[in-house]
């Protein structure tokens, strides 16, 4: 690891089940001040679940002031130091990110990039920055796989490349850095940006299903603000649902892993299923 790597959450957190997994769970576009946003519930589940918790943008709306970012410390920032964010294009409306930065600190990497690794469970994870420098950061990306090989890898941003979304089309820029990822025999990509939750079976980077090393991609931009609609399914889309706000709980193990939608309260919706690492 580099020397921004965040610091590692407290191990009263990360301790391994039986099996040997460990939890990592989140969401994107999460809190606001107006009482609308259903960030305190998705944080109330986040809190209750054990492990490290990571952010897919958009975390303080609507501008990521300083103020907004009092609103988003009210709730998700009760385990802020069991967090690894990642910006969005909210985070960015004020001074280029410097709310975001002064906020989390250390725990977003080297002041001012955007993206950073750290290791989880065995897993090698990757928080990446879809609003800044995406060919600095495929250059970063290689040589950081490269110097950190492992069975089962993870990458997370904000914009997806792939959604089925009728607000925000997919986002063809981050798919170099998808092909790094793809190359390199990654397994899973975390999203946010369209406001609803979305799973999509294992495909390469130009959205061809690969069963045998194809990328599982989920989108779950579920954290708290309104949520969207979706148009009809993008190829290779398995389940999609916004009726409900939510955090996707994943559980990391040496060789494979497990998902889990977990919904707010009132809310009956649920997903789950796992998958083997390449």
């Amino acid at each position: 690891m580099d020397a921004g790597t965040p610091p590692a959450p407290a191990d009263s957190f990360m301790v391994p089940d039986s099996a040997g997994g460990v939890v990592l769970v989140g969401a994107g576009d999460i809190a606001g001040c107006p009482s609308a946003y259903d960030d305190e519930a998705t944080a109330a589940l986040a809190a209750r679940i054990r492990g490290a918790v990571f952010t897919l943008g958009d975390n303080a709306y609507p501008d990521g002031r300083t103020q907004d970012y009092s609103c988003y410390g009210a709730s998700w920032g009760a385990f802020k130091d069991r967090t690894y964010p990642s910006p969005g294009n909210h985070d960015y409306r004020t001074g280029d990110g410097a709310p975001y930065f002064a906020y989390f600190g250390a725990r977003a990497g080297p002041p001012g990039r955007g993206w950073y690794s750290y290791d989880l469970g065995g897993w090698h994870i990757v928080s990446l920055n879809s609003e800044r420098d995406l060919d600095a950061q495929a250059v970063w990306l290689a040589a950081d796989l490269a110097a950190h090989p492992a069975r089962c890898t993870l990458a997370y941003w904000h914009r997806p490349l792939f959604t089925s979304g009728r607000r925000h089309r997919p986002y063809a820029p981050m798919r170099p850095i998808f092909r790094v990822l793809y190359e390199a025999g990654a397994d899973l990509v975390l999203s946010g940006h369209n406001h609803q939750y979305e799973r999509f079976a294992p495909q390469d980077p130009d959205g061809r299903a690969d069963s045998a090393r194809g990328i599982r991609e989920f989108v779950v931009g579920t954290g708290g603000d309104a949520l969207y609609t979706f148009r009809a399914p993008a190829p290779n889309s398995e389940v999609r649902y916004n009726g409900g706000h939510g955090v996707l709980k994943l559980t990391l193990y040496p060789d494979r892993y497990a998902f889990q939608f977990v919904s707010v309260a009132g809310k009956e919706f649920g997903d789950s299923g796992g998958g083997k690492c390449h």
